[in-house]
């Protein structure tokens, strides 16, 4: 590939498989969720860019609603015991969240390098000289 071009994969593809947004290479990720503090093939600092905690209120309002939502239609259908609903939705709702934990905070990573977001700034009142 020559010099000076990017390899890009579709942001859900480069999610689900933790691409750095500037080379491509799978190395996004340190841990399950945790991102690595740069990428190890191209050097790029992922440190820059602050995903912070939106991707896991979110998914955890989304899929606190949707489990709430079967286990009232599962009580209303079945009326099983209280504790098939603690052995069926406590794993499910954790594993839910912790899998599209990952691929939520990688796209909002790489979107973020992708649209060149930046820290903003007030603007002092100046104009530039031109």
């Amino acid at each position: 590939m020559p010099e000076g071009t990017n390899p890009r994969s579709p942001l859900i593809q480069a999610a689900l498989t933790g691409e750095c947004p500037v080379c491509g290479s799978r190395t996004l990720f340190a841990g399950w969720v945790r991102f690595a503090p740069r990428c190890r093939a191209c050097g790029q600092d992922f440190t820059a860019y602050n995903v912070g905690d939106g991707p896991a209120a979110f998914l955890i309002l989304v899929i606190g609603a949707l489990v709430s939502a079967l286990a009232v239609v599962l009580q209303v259908k079945a009326s099983p015991p209280f504790w098939v609903h603690i052995l069926l939705w406590v794993p499910l709702t954790f594993a839910l969240v912790i899998l599209s934990l990952r691929v939520s905070k990688a796209a909002m990573l790489i979107h973020e390098a992708r649209a060149e977001v930046r820290e903003g700034r007030l603007d002092d009142g100046r104009k530039d000289a031109r």
